[in-house]
């Protein structure tokens, strides 16, 4: 077997094989010899066919495979001995040739061939010890745990339609569409054909709700209003604008009182026993949103921590990845580029800085986990195959065996669990220091990071 390295240039490899016929016709032959034991042919007793007329009625058919996995032993082979590892599957190019292919498959000529693939870069890993992150501290106040047991009432009392003569009250539940202006002209996002809300839970900018009281059902109004200075959307943020709103449906809570029997009827012993669980469910949510952004921090300081070229193959293949997904809400949610407020060149762009960080980060986190034998489990490997299924309520078989039926999608979801192990990891040994801050600042926190990832930080997720 000859190999001669005509390529070498940055992770790019690119090498010249051939193997002797003579290898290939003993290979053949063992082939031949596997295959005599097995077959019946007319006229032979079973393993007493000849070898020449074996080889007349399965030579060529035998050979293609032997030559399939001479190939593939002799690249796997060869990375060993260059002990490089391909950052995917190498690109084998036979002989365009038909008559060059013959010759082989007759055991008359050596077998050629290229090969072309890229590595993967050694990753030079950064001191872990003593990186600095910032721990959000939320403290949950009791105002806090009281609205959002208002809201459990509203929710859970429900609501009836209060007919065509609907006049709009505080509490309603409404239906409107609408359609925001700015300097008469509509902005993005600023429209929508059937949104919900309950007047006076605060989910609209300030001073929307209050002008919808006293509207009717069916009414068209001009509701006058100015974004905070600080609004999450820096574009709108201490902006004027005007609202056509329309009142499509109102709908009064049902009577009921906030007490003991309303606890009780959603399982729980008493009023402050249903206030504990609230309490303890938005101080898990919290945990979970510092989390999420002391992850984020980790992320940004090993991107900046590692600079080295990464295959271009894995660029690409995680850029269509990222790409068919822009490309799905666009088609499919009416969005465009100019409503994101880019154009595509400009988005192509920012997505492949995005799919170039996600490999590097990727080959790094790998690497973290390697040298520190952070490994995981079978057991955390099923449970996060149970978190998926629970995403798809109604269609927990079919997602399961969807699951089940594809190796690969299966290891997908060990992906994010290790990535967050490794996190986890860093994240215990690094210098954490605590930083009070309200709900609001820690939500705003988690979108400017979302916004800054490109929308797009569930990168696991896979449609079914």
């Amino acid at each position: 077997m000859q190999v001669t390295e005509t390529l070498n240039e940055g992770l790019k490899r690119k090498l010249s094989v051939t193997i002797p016929a003579n290898d290939l016709v003993t290979r053949l032959d063992a082939k031949l010899d596997e295959i005599k034991g097995k077959v019946t042919i007319k006229g032979f007793r079973p393993g007493k066919v000849p070898a020449t007329h074996l080889k007349k009625v399965y030579g060529r058919s035998a050979m293609s495979e032997v030559m399939q996995e001479a190939i593939n032993s002799t690249v796997s082979n060869t990375l060993d001995e260059r002990e490089e590892r391909a950052a995917a599957q190498p690109k084998v190019d036979l002989p365009g040739d038909q008559s060059v292919i013959n010759d082989v498959l007759d055991g008359k000529a050596d077998l050629a061939f290229e090969v072309e693939y890229e590595v993967l870069p050694p990753v030079k890993l950064m001191n872990l010890e003593g990186l600095e992150v910032t721990k959000p501290v939320v403290e949950v106040s009791p105002e806090d745990v009281e609205k959002e047991l208002q809201r459990v009432f509203r929710q859970n009392r429900g609501y009836e339609d209060k007919g065509d003569d609907a006049v709009v009250e505080e509490g309603d539940n409404l239906g409107l569409s609408f359609v925001g202006k700015i300097d008469g002209e509509p902005f993005p996002g600023g429209t929508s054909d059937h949104a919900h809300l309950v007047v006076g839970s605060g989910e609209f900018i300030p001073g929307f709700e209050e002008q919808l009281v006293g509207m009717k059902k069916g009414e068209t109004k001009e509701v006058k209003v100015t974004f905070p200075k600080d609004y999450q959307n820096a574009d709108l943020a201490g902006k004027k604008a005007t609202f056509d709103v329309t009142i499509l449906h109102a709908d009064a809570p049902r009577a009921g009182e906030l007490n003991d029997e309303f606890a009780q009827k959603l399982g729980l012993e008493n009023l402050d026993k249903l206030r504990e669980a609230i309490k303890g469910q938005m101080e898990n949510a919290l945990v979970s949103m510092g989390r999420q952004h002391i992850k984020r921090q980790i992320l940004d300081l090993l991107d900046e921590g590692h600079k080295f070229e990464v295959p271009a193959q894995l660029v690409e293949a995680e850029f269509n990845q990222i790409w068919e997904r822009v490309k799905h809400e666009i088609e499919h949610h009416g969005r465009s580029f100019e409503d994101e407020g880019t154009t595509e060149e400009e988005a192509r762009e920012q997505y492949q800085k995005i799919a170039e960080r996600r490999v590097r980060l990727g080959l790094v986190v790998a690497e973290i986990g390697n040298v520190n034998e952070v490994n995981v489990s079978e057991e955390e490997h099923q449970q996060a195959l149970i978190a998926e299924v629970r995403r798809f309520p109604g269609q927990e078989q079919q997602v399961y065996d969807y699951y089940r039926k594809n190796p690969q999608a299966l290891a997908s979801l060990r992906a994010p669990v290790f990535e967050n192990k490794v996190v986890d990891f860093i994240a215990e040994k690094a210098k954490q220091t605590e930083k009070k801050m309200t709900r609001e600042e820690l939500a705003k926190l988690i979108q400017s990071d979302d916004e800054d990832e490109g929308h797009d930080h569930d990168h696991h997720h896979h449609d079914h």
